[in-house]
């Protein structure tokens, strides 16, 4: 089996409607919908954002159709999806907790 190249993980993160990259800068992301790419790993990315997380939080900045040099690249991923439990499901979770903390 062939190892997996550039171009061709970068042709499956093309087809998904945004992708997540990790630059080297500290805790900054950029998300946005993947356009063009190259064997160096460079980027094309539109209705890019770019996404800080430091001390005074998190900040976001919307920066339109940005070049993203491969050099300055950790990672590239999908954008995480958000899990929203509801109430019954919370107070059902508490109380398997309480009920198996008891029987200790």
């Amino acid at each position: 089996m062939s190892q997996p190249t550039i171009s061709r993980t970068l042709s499956k993160a093309i087809l998904q409607p945004e992708v997540r990259i990790k630059l080297k800068i500290w805790n900054t992301y950029l998300t946005g919908k993947l356009v063009k790419f190259d064997n160096y790993m460079n980027l094309i990315v539109e209705n890019a954002k770019e996404i800080y997380f430091g001390r005074g939080g998190k900040r976001s900045k919307d920066l339109g159709t940005v070049m993203i040099r491969g050099a300055s690249i950790i990672f590239i991923g999908q954008e995480r999806e958000k899990i929203i439990f509801s109430d019954t499901e919370l107070n059902h979770d508490k109380a398997m907790h309480k009920h198996e903390s008891e029987e200790e």
